[in-house]
């Protein structure tokens, strides 16, 4: 059932999603007078060649195949990926890519157009959206990042414009690349960038003798973007020269990657990428699309891609719905899901790239793998079903036995060595007696250790009764609970021969004295309140949580002294390894947060002086804590908030504990102030591990929505984490370390079966659901 009310359409902007979306509403309606506005002439285009994906073909043949089968003609189809680190080519095949020129994309669009009746007013620029509305039953803003109807409309909208780190340049070759090429310079300024594609075939009847001649040459076409961080992009004097000097300099830089060829530019400026989010995508009979709406960054290559679903999907909505409110708000729901996810893949790619700097002294093949990993849409075990050779190698390289997972392999921290990269992340259960854990604990962490965990850890276990978070908080500041841990450590090194156990210590600081999880999150108890302190008076939520009193000189001994206590007990206990609390706004983390530490002593002002505090417990505890024992920390990295921890600083906070004795850091972010803005999605924490890793040379820890296996495998093999703790996992499934050994057909030492379950190694049987084959044809 059509929406009534589309008769008339107005699309603003020629692009390909404003042109394909007045082509199917034109073909799905006849009647439609849908008339598209755009400002400059036919053949303008600022880019050169167009990427499309299987995916997108699909969704074009299904809606529209005249359209399809003119795409199909002129596509230049590959398999390949180069990349190129320090003279070295890389190549990883089974791919699959499809692209075509900018422009011959935009003249189908514009037969198509003609040929159904719409009308295409070139050269002009459309009326405000506002005035449009006013006579159409439908206006499209298809006008681009630097939209003007998003503009003129932004309370409506609620744009989010965020301008990123690099400057790049679209420019164009006359010849065609034989694969997608990541090309670095490593310039006397700084490192720079290539990324090159081919857009169009090579004549059949050229010969190489044949000069090149045209956007369309006998040689064929490539789009080239040049890309590199803004300080790097000034300091090699780009910002001071024209158009042409700038092809010409960057010709010259790349010269090995074009074979000596030149560039060419049309109307190609140095922009710097600016990501578009909006609250909303329509207002009224206005609704965007394309990258007025949102946009993502090019290293993924779903610009165009994005349009054109975008495009199909409100074609298919305006069909499906009873009016024209609810096809928009169904346009919208179906989307938004969609971009998101992919802005996020697109914005793991684009930092990978501002960051390039971090990962050149890598290994060449990890180099390759880690870049082609970036967006964490390729994964280790889909990148081995394209190219298993390719994947193959980095595997040995990186050290992996034969038939071994990256995730099985060993790892050594001071005197211990893990059997598998796996870690039970420390989880608060909230079900301990006065601090004394019991059966509960003794099951959950049991099974987890049987469940093959080359590390598993406890909650924070806190070292004073008014340090704990809520009553049910584990602790280890008396003789009776050190007693029930070591139960737990005897269990595990007897029943789980080569399972390590470590503990985490922790006070709760301001964030304490709260109901059990289940019973009001951070809520404070309704009654049996004990004091708090904490590195300033600030409470965690005003008016809600109590006001904790700022630690004086005697008060700051005193938690040394019960951190020292707590570690003694701990060494007895036979824990494997001691991990400090400094991370989710607890106590030493709230020194380190300038939102959370006001203080204007010797501890507090600068990160080195906030920092002073959790290091002097740190020392305290590494003096009684064995030698040969490794000892971890765990830190936000950042507070997702205005003004509290960066980037910056958590590689500074990982420096100075490192300094001092700190085997690995376990990188987790946020959980500091009440009002942060995580940006949630699939790994999300482990960019900043990856960062510590890579810039300091440190071993890590990642954390963070870290959900399968082939993440594990992936983010060990691009070098970007030392292990993987997983939390959320290890609940729904205490033995999933096992089971990810056998749904990789593994069988060794870092995935052993406890003898009494081995016969439960192999998955069990299911029901037949396969059919049986036709054998004969019968006309």
């Amino acid at each position: 059932m059509t929406a009534p009310a589309t008769l008339r359409i107005a699309v603003i902007g020629g692009g390909p999603g404003g042109l394909y979306a007045a082509a199917l509403l034109k073909r799905l309606g006849p009647d439609r007078d849908i008339t598209v506005w755009e400002r400059n002439a036919p053949d303008d285009t600022f880019g050169f060649g167009v990427v499309l994906s299987d995916e997108t073909l699909g969704g074009i043949e299904h809606a529209d195949p005249v359209v399809y089968r003119a795409l199909q003609d002129e596509f230049v189809r590959w398999d390949d990926i180069d990349i190129v680190h320090r003279g070295r080519t890389l190549t990883s095949g089974g791919h699959g890519f499809a692209a075509l020129g900018r422009r011959r994309l935009l003249e189908i669009l514009h037969e198509r157009c003609r040929s159904l009746g719409v009308t295409l007013r070139f050269r002009t620029p459309a009326p405000p959206a506002a005035e449009l509305a006013r006579t159409h039953d439908l206006v499209i803003a298809a006008d681009g990042v630097h939209s003007l109807t998003r503009e003129a409309h932004a309370e409506a909208f609620g744009p989010s414009i965020t301008t990123h780190r690099c400057r790049y340049i679209w420019l164009a070759a006359d010849f065609a690349f034989q694969a997608f090429r990541f090309e670095i310079a490593e310039t006397e300024h700084g490192v720079m960038q290539l990324h090159g594609y081919p857009f169009s075939h090579p004549s059949p009847d050229h010969h190489p003798s044949m000069r090149p001649s045209g956007p369309q040459s006998r040689f064929g076409s490539s789009t080239v973007i040049v890309e590199m961080r803004e300080e790097v992009w000034r300091a090699a004097g780009f910002d001071d020269l024209d158009e042409q000097e700038s092809v010409d300099r960057c010709a010259k830089i790349f010269s090995d990657a074009l074979d000596g060829r030149p560039l060419r530019s049309n109307n190609s400026a140095w922009t710097a990428f600016r990501t578009v989010v909006n609250e909303h995508w329509s207002h009224g009979n206005i609704v965007l699309l394309g990258d007025a709406a949102h946009t993502a960054h090019f290293s993924i290559g779903s610009g165009t891609k994005l349009a054109v679903e975008d495009a199909l999907a409100l074609a298919a909505c305006l069909e499906e719905q009873p009016g024209l409110p609810e096809a928009l708000a169904a346009y919208e729901a179906e989307r938004r899901p969609v971009v998101e996810s992919t802005q996020r893949a697109a914005a793991a790619s684009l930092r990978w790239f501002e960051d390039l700097a971090l990962y050149l002294d890598q290994p060449p093949r990890q180099f390759a793998f880690n870049l082609l990993t970036r967006s964490r849409r390729v994964t280790h075990d889909n990148l081995r079903l394209r190219d298993a050779r390719f994947t193959g190698n980095v595997e040995q390289d990186y050290g992996c036995p034969p038939d071994t997972p990256p995730m099985f392999t060993p790892f050594t921290l001071r005197g211990l060595t893990v059997r598998n990269r796996v870690v039970v992340s420390p989880m608060d259960m909230y079900s301990s007696v006065d601090g004394v854990p019991g059966d509960f604990h003794l099951v959950h962490l049991g099974s987890r250790a049987l469940g093959g965990a080359g590390l598993v850890m406890t909650e924070m276990v806190c070292v004073s009764a008014t340090g704990r978070i809520t009553p049910g908080c584990a602790g280890l500041y008396t003789d009776e609970q050190a007693a029930a841990w070591q139960r737990i450590t005897r269990f595990v090194h007897q029943q789980s021969p080569g399972t390590a156990i470590g503990v985490q210590l922790g006070h709760s600081g301001r964030k304490g004295s709260t109901r059990l999880m289940w019973e009001g999150i951070d809520q404070p108890l309704p009654d049996g309140n004990w004091p708090l302190v904490s590195a300033s008076p600030v409470p965690y939520r005003e008016g809600v949580n109590q006001i904790p009193h700022e630690l004086d000189h005697a008060g700051l001994t005193g938690i040394r002294e019960q951190f020292a206590a707590a570690a003694r007990r701990a060494a007895a206990c036979d824990f494997d390894l001691l991990e400090l609390h400094c991370a989710h706004g607890y106590l030493l983390s709230g020194f380190l947060s300038p939102l959370t530490n006001l203080r204007t002593d010797a501890y507090g002002g600068s990160l080195q002086k906030r920092l002073r505090f959790p290091l002097e417990v740190f020392d305290t505890v590494r003096t009684v804590w064995p030698d040969d024992r490794p000892m971890t920390v765990r830190i936000s990295a950042t507070d997702w908030a205005d003004g509290g921890t960066t980037a910056e600083d958590a590689v500074e906070i990982a420096r100075a504990f490192t300094a001092h004795g700190a085997d690995a850091i376990d990188v987790s972010t946020g959980q500091v102030v009440p009002d942060e803005r995580p940006e949630y999605g699939r790994s999300y924490q482990t960019p900043y591990a990856d960062r510590i890793r890579n810039e300091l040379g440190v071993p890590v820890i990642a954390v963070g929505a870290i959900s399968s296996w082939d993440d594990v495998n992936s983010l060990l093999l691009a070098g970007r984490t030392d292990l993987c703790a997983l939390a959320r996992p290890h609940l729904y499934d205490p033995h999933w370390t096992l089971h990810a050994a056998a749904d990789q057909n593994y069988t060794g030492p870092g995935a052993t079966w406890p003898a009494p379950y081995h016969a439960g190694s192999r998955k069990p049987p299911t029901g037949r659901t396969d059919a049986p084959k036709p054998r004969l044809t019968l006309g």
